[in-house]
């Protein structure tokens, strides 16, 4: 800063020749520099003032507008809650393709205690376990007169039971809100839904998560905040399933099945219209998986048509079938001679019971379920040739079915693909795959010849895939199973008003531990209809059914998965929309005459 001088020579010099005081100037340079310091200290007191309070009046408004929030805020118990993300709420629904609820979202409350607040522990115990009867008494009380801080009495209760805690007026026991997945039709499409559970919890929050099937393999979607208005909307049809549900249980227990699995599939679009596993469960309470056996089949959790993955017989001789005719080695017409004897090595290859149907065209070959036949075929087709065609139809790897338990599904194939595996796989023994895979394979001969992945998520229009064979031999392939029906093993499938066509399949079940049974089979029939314009798939699969009809025992799908899949096609056809096609009747026998 530049200062002035108290005695400016100029000033002093002019001042002495006028013959005035020079001290005079000086005084009055001191002066002025004094009012100046003055005016600038002035100023920076008043600029800190304004700052200070603007700061006071910031800092008052904050705590005022943070009392006038808890003035009118609902009051709570103060609890201590560890650092973390926010718990997420608010899951999707799910809804069928006619937008129905599957599953849906139900505010509840949980209970819990503080112990140090509680009045009479040992009342507040005695009342929990009058309104709580699993709960034990003893076990409370210890809890409540121990040095435990907090504990959970139920994690979800129903209002009735919220009112009754409430009534028991105990300081230190505390309600919190919840969040509850609701499954409002039961056990109906169990095992497509899979379950859900709580993951992050707290006082006042808890995190609902899926479990298993659509609930775990949709669970980011579901959990997302921004589709908490858009449903996940599946392909299953709910009329539909439960229609499937009921018939499949009466067939099962008729049959004295130990379980059943049905897949009704859009051949056009992949759509998985049902999909239905017995013995099934109730998601709303759904039960712990098993912790002991070998058998994973005997718990009800166990998803047989996408988990069960076994050899499916002679529903796989109309692949072998298709093949030899897409390559043009064969037409349906084509003699084959079935007639023994036929080795493999060492191995000999037999009919069922001994039959021996000579020299038989393809199609009577799959009519009459021969095993030389479709062998001989294979033996045509080779091993190479063999595995290019299945894995063309996803026989080789888990179904891309939108549900977790789809991708445990994994087909087992043999180690060594030689000339015995060849003709063995043709009629459906050495490949094992399950209910879902056929129904892919089935879609494709009767959609005209394009792999259609399965999906459960509702489509738009036909979801063709890659060709795997010609419209011709598709078209061909339909005729020889419509003909199984009418005239082979699968009489008991004629649906009236809907031709349906379709292949038998009966394989012995293996054993946990390896080997087979002697006495017990899967039995499945898989099926397409109407045979005259083919728009569904429908699969059938009966575990170990045993009946008796004309005084023998009886097992094979021919007389147990047929009958039920017939029921199933006449109840489910007309709610397809399928309208009937009914033969003209004959006109009456009257001739007129005249007089």
């Amino acid at each position: 800063m530049t200062r002035t001088p108290l005695r400016p020579l100029a000033r002093i010099l002019d001042a002495r020749a006028r013959g005035e005081n020079p001290k005079a100037i000086e005084r009055e340079n001191i002066r002025k520099r004094h009012e100046d310091m003055k005016d600038r200290a002035r100023a920076r007191a008043e600029g800190r003032l304004l700052v200070l309070g603007l700061f006071f009046f910031c800092a008052f408004s904050i705590v005022g507008f943070r009392m006038g929030m808890l003035a009118t805020s609902e009051a709570q118990e103060p609890l201590a809650s560890a650092p973390g993300a926010a718990i997420a709420m608010q899951r999707a629904n799910i809804v069928d393709r006619e937008g129905r609820i599957l599953a849906t979202n139900l505010d509840t409350y949980s209970v819990y205690a503080q112990p140090p607040l509680m009045i009479d522990p040992v009342a507040a115990a005695e009342q929990l376990v009058a309104i709580f009867p699993d709960l034990e008494k003893e076990r409370l009380i210890k809890d409540f007169t121990g040095n435990r801080k907090f504990l959970w009495i139920k994690k979800r209760i129903s209002p009735e039971q919220k009112q009754a805690v409430h009534d028991i007026g105990d300081p230190g026991i505390l309600f919190g809100p919840r969040e509850m997945r609701l499954y409002p039709n039961g056990r109906l499409a169990a095992h497509i839904l899979g379950g859900s559970g709580f993951g992050r919890e707290g006082v006042s929050a808890a995190e609902v998560i899926g479990v298993a099937g659509v609930e775990k393999q949709f669970d980011d979607y579901l959990r997302d905040p921004a589709n908490g208005n858009k449903p996940l909307q599946l392909s299953l049809d709910l009329t539909i399933q439960a229609a499937v549900e009921q018939v499949l249980y009466g067939g099962m227990k008729i049959m004295n099945a130990k379980g059943a699995s049905a897949v009704l599939m859009n051949a056009h679009t992949g759509e998985v219209i049902s999909a239905a596993s017995l013995p099934s469960f109730d998601p709303n309470d759904r039960p712990r998986p098993p912790t002991s056996g070998f058998d994973p089949s005997d718990s009800p959790l166990f998803n047989r048509y996408v988990q069960g993955v076994y050899e499916l017989g002679s529903v796989f001789k109309i692949f072998t079938a298709a093949q030899a005719v897409e390559l043009g080695l064969v037409n349906s017409n084509t003699i084959i001679d079935t007639s023994g004897p036929m080795k493999i090595g060492r191995f000999p290859i037999g009919e069922f019971n001994g039959k021996n149907y000579g020299k038989i065209s393809v199609a009577d070959v799959i009519v009459h379920s021969s095993n030389r036949g479709t062998g001989r075929l294979a033996l045509q087709i080779g091993a190479k040739r063999q595995q290019e065609f299945l894995d063309a139809l996803g026989m080789f790897d888990p179904t891309p079915f939108e549900i977790v338990e789809a991708k445990g599904g994994v087909p087992l194939k043999p180690k060594k693909w030689g000339e015995l595996s060849t003709v063995t796989i043709s009629y459906g023994h050495g490949l094992s795959t399950s209910p879902m895979h056929l129904a892919a394979g089935y879609a494709a001969i009767a959609n005209g010849g394009h792999y259609v992945s399965p999906t459960i998520l509702r489509q738009n229009g036909p979801q063709y895939g890659p060709r795997v064979m010609s419209q011709n031999t598709a078209r061909q392939a339909q005729k020889m199973l419509r003909k199984v029906v009418t005239d082979g093993t699968a009489s008991f499938a004629e649906v009236k008003g809907y031709d349906v066509a379709g292949k038998t399949g009966t394989a012995d079940k293996p054993k946990p531990r390896g080997g087979y049974y002697d006495d017990k089979v899967i039995a499945t029939f898989a099926t397409i209809f109407p045979a005259y314009d083919p728009q569904y798939v429908l699969i059938v699969t009966l575990d170990e059914p045993s009946i008796v009809a004309y005084g023998e025992k009886r097992r094979t799908a021919g007389w147990t998965a047929v009958p039920v899949a017939a029921e199933l096609i006449g109840r489910v056809a007309p709610l397809l929309g399928l309208r009937p096609r009914l033969e003209p009747e004959a006109g009456a026998a009257i001739t007129l005459t005249s007089n």
